[in-house]
Order: C-alpha cells, then structure tokens, then sequence
C-alpha cells in the first residue's frame, strides 16, 4: 500500500511513478474522498468539543443549584442536537475512510526510478550466463523427453486432478525431490531459517501480500466471509504466507535483516493450453517452489535484493543451466513489487527463455498492509520493506533440465548437485 502522506503532498511524482505502468490510473477521486474525509474529521472534532463544552456548563449548573433548571434543559436540547449531527458525521466517516482505503488498496507499488517504463517488450536483459547447449542431433521438447523416460504422467495427472495436472513419477518423482532436497540444503547452509507454511491462508494473508481485494480472481477461495471476500484460500506462493510471518509485530533493529526460505505447493488457477511453450509442467495448477523472504531495514533492502538475486543465480550455476538475467518493466512487475528481475532459463525446444525466478524488492509497500514495523534510531517504529525470491521453482526448471542435458540416445544426464537423490543419467532402459 502507498502511503497516503506522500499523495496528499506529491501528487504529480505519483502520477508520473505509476504511468510507467502503462495503466489507467486516476487519482482525483481519492484525493478528493481524501479531502472531504479531513473535512469531516475537522467539523467532527468541533462537533464533539461543542458538546464537551455543554457538558461541561451543565455540570456547572448543576453544582450551582436549582435556580438553572430551565437553562440546563436548554443545554441539553442543544447537546442532544449536536449529539445527533455527531452520529450523522461519525457514520460519514467510517463510510469516507472504507472508500478511500477501497481507492488506496487498489493502487500497485511505485516502480524503481531504473525500472524501464512500458510493458513485456520493454524488459531489459542485463546478462546472459553460460552457452547455448548443443545436443548433437535434433532437439526432443521436455513433453516427449518426460513421457519417453517415464517420469511425467500427463494422461493420469489429467484423469486425477483434471485438465492442468500431472504426476511425477520413478526417476521423475526421484528428480523433483531431488531439485527441493537441493535447494533446500543450499539455503539452510547459506543461513536462512526454513519455514514450513500452511497450505490454507486467511484473508489477511492475501491482503497483507497485495493479493487482495484486487487479484482474489486468481487464487483458489475455500471459504469467503459475510461480504463475499475471501477468508480462506489455497496458498499461490509461499511469498503470501512469509510476508504475514511477522505481521502486527514490531521487530527489533538488531534482528534484521530475518532470512527465512520456505517449501510448499503452489496451487493457481492459471493454466496452460496446447501452445508448445504452455505444454507439459510449463504451466498448471499445482507447482512446487522454494521461496527466499527477507525482512530488512530500509537502507539495507538495496543489498538484500542483489545478495537474493546471488542465491537464485547460485542454484542455476550449481545445476550446470544456460540461462539469462532480465530486468521488469514496470509494467511487467507484479503490483506489489517496486522492482523485479526474473532468472530465465533456456528452453531449447521453443528457442525462448522462461523465468524459474522472480527476484523482487516489495520496499514498504506490503509492511504498510501487514503493519510490519521495527524499532530503529530513537526507539521510533518505522516499516521495515520485503523482499521475496523464488529458489527456485521446479516446474519449468524440470523442463530445463531435460532438454539442456539430453543426450543422443535419447537419455539425460543428471547434475551432480542432484545425484544424492537422483541417478545420474535417465534412459530409457532405466523407465520404471
């Protein structure tokens, strides 16, 4: 959530920030709701001083005797008039602040002045790391690759969980664990304390994460309270439940930055079609992720986001991955994130890169929902900023992996990294 001061006293700098979204933004209607809600507040607080002040002569009254029976009833009928304008303005309050709030809530996170302006098109590619593999005969996409060394049951998957769903199975099943064992031992060793969310999460936690009100459409709702919002939801990401690890708390100064990594499914209604670029594990309902979190002093969230960026690129470098750094547009960042870059990993199949990571500094937009503060110089609470980074995810990174190190035989070689948990090479003979 932006803060509501910077509105009120930059309005234009705003406007500018969130036009590099390429979004109709209009922000007349809430600094106008914004104005008369001061309005009120102002003649609501005369109102409750000049009914103090009657209160207050009728004690006086009272104390002085009898004699001023007929003036105090005078007072009351004019304390009970201002009673009854202070019940109306009170009521107008509460209905002023729930439209702003509504106004506010809906607007993203102010993009990083070098975050391009525009859309997809407008993504930077910063770097590109490792070279392009060459397999030595014609490229197998990762569908035919999955099904021919049996680790992937599409047809199962669909009859089980519908149309978006698979199983991994044998050496496919061995394989995914392997890459979350793998990630999960990198993390622990590199100091981040491992968090096993629910899958369930509140309303909350979908507000706190910038989730809701606006983007409720894409997750899957289990139960919604009386007003029809969602009060529970399958988790989307892990990033959802993290930001809320600390939410209403006041951390101190001296524990800062907190690393955390958590583990959990992935549950979207996003899916994908029949496009070569949207088959097999590309895109579904259900994924397994890894995610880094960071909680962090203002000053020192700059550093946070490269250091995660480090981590993410480390598992990459780790698995042997051609693969490309990319910097958002501010369109193409998430509307939480103030800045994002993605790790994309090469697919040779389709000739394009695709992101297994998305590595984004949400600054204080999301402590401002979560009420997520910490106690820095003087003792004074100020928002702490977050920082989230997918480490990593595996269904578009098993894809990868299969067809980077497809041999000529029609079998793939494994990453060392993995082969305490996977054989070192899949082939056909191998298939369960």
């Amino acid at each position: 959530m932006l803060d509501l001061n910077d509105l009120r006293r930059d309005p234009d700098r705003i406007r500018k920030a969130l036009a590099k979204r390429e979004i109709e933004i209009d922000l007349g209607e809430l600094l106008s709701l914004d104005e008369e809600y001061r309005r009120n507040q102002q003649a609501l607080e005369q109102a409750r001083a000049e009914r103090k002040g009657l209160s207050g002569r009728i004690s006086q009254l009272r104390r002085a005797g009898d004699d001023a029976v007929e003036e105090i009833e005078q007072l009351r009928a004019g304390s009970q008039a201002v009673g009854e304008r202070i019940t109306v303005m009170e009521a107008r309050a509460g209905q002023l602040s729930a439209d702003r709030q509504s106004l506010l809530d809906a607007l993203p996170n102010l993009p990083d002045d070098d975050v391009p302006a525009g859309g997809k098109e407008a993504n930077r590619v910063l770097r590109v790391v490792g070279e392009k593999p060459a397999v030595g005969g014609p490229v197998l996409d990762h569908v035919h690759l999955a099904e021919s060394l049996g680790l992937v049951d599409y047809k199962r998957g669909a009859k089980l969980g519908g149309n978006g769903s698979w199983i991994y199975i044998g050496a496919g099943a061995q394989l995914e664990w392997a890459l979350l064992n793998y990630f999960v031992q990198t993390h622990l060793h590199d100091g981040y304390t491992f968090v096993l969310p629910p899958h369930l999460l509140t309303g909350d936690s979908g507000y706190a994460a910038g989730q809701f009100p606006k983007f409720a459409e894409d997750v899957y709702v289990v139960e919604e309270d009386e007003r029809g919002e969602p009060s529970k939801f399958f988790v989307p990401t892990s990033e959802t439940a993290l930001v809320s690890l600390h939410r209403d708390e006041i951390l101190r100064a001296e524990d800062l930055p907190r690393k955390y990594f958590a583990y959990s499914p992935c549950y979207r209604k996003e899916i994908g079609g029949y496009r070569t670029h949207e088959r097999g594990t590309l895109r579904g309902h259900q994924f397994n992720k890894v995610e880094m979190f960071q909680f962090t002093r203002p000053e020192d969230s700059e550093a946070a986001h490269e250091e995660m960026l480090r981590k993410a690129e480390e598992l990459m470098r780790g698995l042997g991955l051609h693969y490309r750094i990319s910097l958002l547009a501010a369109g193409d960042t998430s509307a939480s994130m103030a800045k994002t870059y993605d790790v994309e990993a090469w697919i040779p199949s389709i000739g394009q890169y695709l992101e297994v990571s998305s590595v984004s500094n949400s600054r204080d937009y999301q402590a401002r929902r979560a009420r997520i503060r910490y106690r820095g110089p003087g003792g004074k609470p100020a928002l702490v900023h977050t920082l989230n980074a997918s480490g990593l995810a595996t269904s578009r990174l098993l894809p990868a992996l299969l067809e980077q190190n497809q041999q000529v035989d029609g079998s793939v070689l494994v990453p060392q990294v993995l082969h305490p948990w996977a054989p070192a090479r899949i082939s056909p003979a191998t298939r369960a």
